[in-house]
């Protein structure tokens, strides 16, 4: 009798409580509403921070650290001259209404986004590309008129995800994709569900449902992050707050890189901005690091041009616009364009958008340009500047991986498209010696930073916040994307 009660004794001073089962829930806390739900119809980044790799698929995908990986396309194979891609795609691959996918999906996919009324944000990446073809359901045939050592890496972006006949006209609203994930609800200023698909092709998530919840306030996120509302914020809007939510034992920062080159965009066609001397004084009066510190507080890389400081090509040419107030003056007086007064629109992040802004103006007052504000929200941002290119200056970050060719685009906001960048593109695109690919790559650099296109703040930081527990998010972000494919909780 005493040796069973000393037992049970035992046992109970062993149990500690009830045991919690593991989570397989997670709420993802973003800035930024996306205006819509279809990749392949906008430029905002908001739209694959929620759909790529969960919702969405292409046949390629970016990993964790930017290489490219099969995704929907198991293998390629590609001919001696480089013109024939033939991809072999997976076997048993379903969209979410049912609807199975094929190679015949794969050619609507991209002839829908090189059509003359495509709404693709980004249709250059498929400027190459002459046909599509689809042979069997598994085999997808893409020729290319000139070789592209890109474009496997042009597959890869969210704008060139697979869709299907049947629902691409209402992925904007009802997103039907192939991803391990399946669109739930949309509650428009609050919040998008998507839960886990069980008939997924590949690697099942872990994760049964995924809430991303959409707070651009710095001070809710914080008060969000504290209640455990959320459970991580993969770019947290008030940075200043991350040492003191990492010093709470429930929490950790992970700081990592992005592709995000945060910019003071200018409209070269528009005067007084389309002479080079003004340009360039605007940018020599640019104190990159009063910026980072004033609004990202000391998160962040200054940059010389439009290229990310982690890629192998790239070229320290921030001495051409180093902050020197003085030289801006000097070069004003040498435009001789007199009072200059600018508008600076501003899109809706609280950090490096409105904060920023904010200095930049007081930058720019200090050598005598004066600037009027004007804060938009992202669908003004889009239709006015990005779109109509109707503004002076505004300050952006463009978040999507290696996209200097940009400023070859004739119709691109900023106006650029010179001719010696353009050839250096043709060029390029024409390439796939990695050395030469390289040192092309550097002379669009220079290019661009020689001609004060716009002036180059700084690289943007992936400043994140997240659950201790959390496991398998991106440190870096090698694209604009939320990817919660590997994500569980320990």
């Amino acid at each position: 009798m005493n040796k069973v009660w000393m037992t049970g004794l035992a046992l109970a001073m062993l149990w500690t409580g009830p045991v919690l089962a593991q989570r397989t829930d997670i709420v993802v806390g973003l800035v930024l509403e996306p205006p819509h739900l279809d990749p392949t119809a906008g430029a905002a980044a908001a739209i694959d921070e929620v759909v790529y790799a969960n919702v969405f698929e292409g046949l390629t995908r970016f990993g964790p650290d930017g290489a490219i990986l099969p995704a929907l396309a198991e293998s390629w194979d590609i001919s001696e001259d480089a013109l024939t891609y033939t991809f072999h795609l997976n076997e048993d691959v379903v969209f979410h209404d049912g609807t199975p996918m094929t190679a015949d999906d794969v050619v609507f996919s991209f002839e829908r986004a090189m059509a003359d009324d495509s709404v693709n944000a980004q249709k250059v990446l498929f400027d190459a590309i002459a046909t599509v073809e689809a042979p069997d359901d598994l085999t997808a045939v893409v020729t290319l008129e000139h070789p592209n050592g890109n474009l496997l890496f042009n597959l890869a972006w969210g704008d060139a995800v697979i869709v299907s006949p049947s629902s691409a006209d209402a992925n904007t609203s009802n997103p039907v994709g192939t991803g391990p994930f399946r669109f739930a609800r949309w509650t428009q200023g609050d919040s998008v569900v998507i839960e886990r698909n069980g008939d997924y092709w590949g690697e099942p998530a872990r994760l049964e449902r995924a809430t991303f919840r959409f707070i651009d306030d710095p001070t809710a996120a914080f008060a969000a992050m504290m209640a455990e509302d959320v459970d991580t914020f993969p770019i947290f809007p008030a940075p200043e707050m991350l040492p003191i939510l990492d010093a709470d034992p429930r929490f950790v920062a992970v700081v990592g890189s992005t592709e995000g080159e945060t910019l003071l965009a200018m409209n070269n066609r528009r005067a007084p901005l389309d002479n080079i001397l003004v340009r360039e004084a605007i940018a020599h009066a640019i104190d990159r690091q009063a910026i980072i510190d004033g609004a990202m507080f000391g998160y962040g890389t200054p940059i010389g041009t439009h290229f990310a400081p982690h890629h192998p090509a790239y070229v320290d040419l921030t001495d051409l616009s180093a902050y020197d107030p003085e030289r801006s003056r000097e070069l004003l007086e040498e435009a001789g364009v007199g009072p200059i007064r600018l508008s600076l629109a501003l899109p809706p992040p609280p950090t490096y958008a409105r904060r920023g802004g904010e200095i930049i103006a007081a930058q720019l007052r200090a050598v005598g340009i004066e600037t009027d504000i004007v804060n938009m929200e992202w669908a003004q941002w889009l239709e006015q500047v990005f779109s109509g290119a109707d503004f002076d200056l505004t300050v952006i970050s463009h978040t999507e991986p290696l996209d200097i060719e940009i400023y070859g685009r004739d119709d691109y906001y900023f106006g650029y498209g010179a001719p010696s960048f353009k050839a250096i593109m043709e060029e390029l695109n024409l390439t796939t010696d990695p050395e030469r690919r390289t040192e092309l790559l550097q002379a669009a650099q220079r290019d661009i930073a020689e001609n004060y296109v716009n002036a180059y703040l700084f690289q943007m930081a992936k400043t994140a916040i997240q659950h201790v527990d959390l496991e398998g998010l991106w440190v870096n972000a090698p694209t604009q994307a939320t990817d919660l494919t590997a994500v569980y909780w320990r």
